[in-house]
């Protein structure tokens, strides 16, 4: 009995006695501290992938609008040109603007000059929206090439500030050189995926603008066959 006083004694001095803290669980790091620790090379590469984005959504809102094409287009200016309604097939463009009715205003403008004028005036025309289309989108392909760079230039400025922190402490421990890793790795990263994205949002503007730039062409031929058909009859 004396032996098992003795031990509850004991348990409860343990007990009451406070426990030692525990270990801090480690913080777990944001993005904005990672970017943070990328140092002022990060800055660059910050603006180049609002940039990138900025002009992704501006320039895709821009051939969403371009590429939308009344499905009756071509139908419509069919009937009245057989009407000999040239007024009326102004009007209709005018209602109707988009880089296909643009096409066909310009065409219908040149009605009685020779075929091959009127082809040209359609080209000249053509060239114009394509550029709309395009503009700035080159753009992007920049950042894709220049972020990398970047961060490249993040990663040369990371060894250096690690072999510096070595030289001043005479020290190579983890602790010392980190900050330098830090800031290679982050620049690196950053500049990486800024520049693939930038290189996709690229890709597949250039591949709305040839998907539209297709529509043009058919329809600019559909309509040349419109103006061959009365030579023909």
């Amino acid at each position: 009995m004396a032996l098992l006083n003795i031990l509850v004694q004991i348990t409860t001095t343990v007990a009451s006695q406070p426990s030692p803290a525990a270990p801090a669980a480690a913080e777990g790091l944001s993005v904005f501290s990672l970017i943070m620790k990328g140092g002022v090379v990060m800055l660059p590469i910050l603006v180049l992938s609002l940039a990138s984005v900025y002009l992704f959504i501006e320039r895709l809102l821009y051939v969403n609008k371009a590429s939308k094409m009344d499905s009756n287009l071509i139908n419509n200016i069919r009937d009245m040109l057989v009407k000999n309604d040239v007024k009326a097939c102004i009007a209709y463009c005018n209602r109707t603007p988009s880089p296909f009715s643009n096409l066909i205003l310009k065409g219908i403008s040149r009605v009685g000059a020779p075929i091959r004028d009127i082809e040209n005036a359609i080209e000249n025309t053509a060239r114009v929206e394509v550029y709309k289309m395009e503009k700035n989108v080159s753009l992007l392909a920049a950042i894709a090439a220049i972020a990398p760079m970047f961060g490249f230039l993040g990663t040369v400025v990371g060894m250096i500030k690690a072999f510096y922190d070595i030289s001043v402490t005479d020290n190579i421990s983890i602790g010392v050189i980190s900050s330098g890793i830090y800031v290679k790795m982050i620049t690196s990263a950053s500049g990486l995926i800024v520049g693939v994205l930038a290189y996709i949002f690229y890709t597949y503007l250039n591949a709305k603008i040839e998907r539209t730039v297709n529509k043009m062409e058919v329809t600019a031929i559909e309509f040349v066959d419109i103006l061959y058909k009365p030579i023909e009859s």
